[in-house]
C-alpha cells in the first residue's frame, strides 16, 4: 500500500473531526486510496472521551513502520502509549497579554476579558490618586516692597542689589491627582532670602526701639560686599489646574504604577505658604592692607518669626515660574521698615 503525505493528512483530519464533532458510529470506515481502508469499530461511547486524548501522530508513525517492512503482526505497545501527555505545561497566554484571562471551567482555556476596560479604568483612577513625590530646587532673585514702592527711589540705606540678591528653596513636594485637569501640590522645605545691599558700606545693628540701618564710617578700608541673611523652614499648598490631564502624554500607564509627570502640559496654581525663621545674619566683606577681611554677625534684628504669603506657579513642559510674595512684613511692627519680601524664580 502506497501512503503519500496526502492521504495521511486527510486521513488524519478525518479521525479527529470523526472524534470531537462527528455523532459517534458503530463501526467508521476511512478509504486510503483506490483499494486501502482504515476502520474503527466503536463499541462503548465513552471511549470517544478517550480517544480524544490519543497521539494519532505517534500510532500512524508505528503502523507505516510497520507497513513498510512488511510486518504483519499485530502491534505489541499498549494503547495508554499513544495518550497525550495530560500533565503538560499550561499554554501560553494570547497576546495582547491585558485582554485575556484564564477559563473557570477550564484551567488549559484562555477566554476573551469581556470587563478588562472597566478593570484598567479602576486600575487608573486607583493609582492617579496616589501621591507623587518629587524633590524642587527653587532658584531665583528676592526683594522687597516699602508701602507698594522699591526703596530705590527714597535712596534709603536698605535698598538691595537686584542682581546678586539670590533666594533659594528646597522643597520635597508631592503632587495628589485631584480630578483630570486639577492636582494638589504641596510639600516642606527650607529657603534662604539673601539681601544683598546696594551699599556695600551698609550695616545693621539693634538698640531696644529697634533695627539701625547705617553706613560704615571708615575710608581705609574697601568694602565689596553686605548682605542680610534669612532662613525658613516653609509649609506651602497649590492647587494646580492642568490643561494636559492625565489622559494625555502626561500620565503613562506602566504595569502597577501610574507615572505621575505632567511635563507636557500648560499648568498654572496659586496657594498659600507659612514659614518659621530658623536663623537670620549679616555679612560684610572688605579689602584692608590688601587681605580679604569678614564678619559674620547672628541675630534676630526684630525679624519676623513667623511668614506667610502667597505662591503662583506656571509651567509649561519642562520650565516651572515661581513667584512668592509675603503678606506680612519682613520686621516687626515698629522695630524697623514696613518691608513686604518676595521672590521669583524657576523650579528645578
Amino acid at each position: 500500500m502506497n501512503l503519500t503525505p496526502k492521504y495521511i493528512l486527510t486521513l488524519l483530519f478525518l479521525l479527529v473531526a470523526a472524534a470531537v464533532g462527528a455523532q459517534p458510529a458503530d463501526t467508521l470506515v476511512v478509504k486510503v486510496g483506490k483499494e486501502s481502508k482504515v476502520i474503527f469499530a466503536i463499541k462503548d461511547k465513552q471511549d470517544l472521551e478517550t480517544l480524544k486524548h490519543y497521539n494519532f501522530q505517534a500510532l500512524m508513525d508505528d503502523m507505516l513502520k510497520k507497513l513498510e517492512q512488511r510486518d504483519t503482526s499485530a502491534l505489541t505497545k499498549s494503547s495508554s502509549t499513544y495518550l497525550k501527555d495530560t500533565t503538560q505545561a499550561t499554554p501560553a497566554k494570547p497576546a495582547p497579554e491585558d485582554t485575556w484571562i484564564r477559563d473557570r471551567r477550564d484551567d488549559n482555556t484562555w477566554r476573551w476579558d469581556d470587563d478588562r476596560d472597566f478593570r484598567r479604568e479602576s486600575r487608573r483612577d486607583r493609582y492617579s490618586r496616589r501621591p507623587y513625590h518629587s524633590f524642587n530646587i527653587d532658584l531665583g532673585m528676592n526683594n522687597y516692597l516699602e508701602n507698594g514702592h522699591f526703596p530705590d527711589g527714597g535712596n534709603q540705606l536698605y535698598t538691595v542689589k537686584p542682581w546678586g540678591s539670590w533666594y533659594v528653596g528646597l522643597t520635597s513636594t508631592l503632587r495628589t491627582r485631584i480630578s483630570n485637569k486639577f492636582f494638589l501640590e504641596w510639600g516642606a522645605g527650607v529657603s534662604w532670602y539673601n539681601f544683598k545691599f546696594a551699599n556695600y558700606k551698609v550695616g545693621i545693628s539693634k538698640d531696644d526701639t529697634g533695627v539701625i540701618f547705617y553706613e560704615n564710617p571708615r575710608t581705609d578700608v574697601e568694602f565689596t560686599k553686605s548682605k542680610l541673611t534669612v532662613a525658613y523652614v516653609n509649609l506651602s499648598m497649590v492647587p494646580m489646574f492642568d490643561f494636559g490631564g492625565y489622559g494625555r502624554k502626561p500620565m503613562v500607564f506602566n504595569g502597577d504604577r501610574l507615572n505621575f509627570d505632567c511635563r507636557g502640559s500648560f499648568r498654572f496654581g496659586v496657594g498659600p505658604y507659612v514659614g518659621y525663621r530658623l536663623d537670620s545674619y549679616t555679612k560684610q566683606v572688605w579689602e584692608e592692607n590688601g587681605d580679604k577681611q569678614k564678619s559674620h554677625y547672628h541675630d534676630n534684628y526684630y525679624l519676623n518669626n513667623l511668614r506667610y504669603g502667597i505662591r503662583a506657579q506656571i509651567g509649561f513642559r519642562d520650565t516651572d515660574i515661581f513667584f512668592n510674595y509675603d503678606l506680612n512684613g519682613l520686621f516687626i511692627d515698629g522695630k524697623g521698615p514696613k518691608l513686604n519680601a518676595f521672590s521669583f524664580g524657576i523650579t528645578l
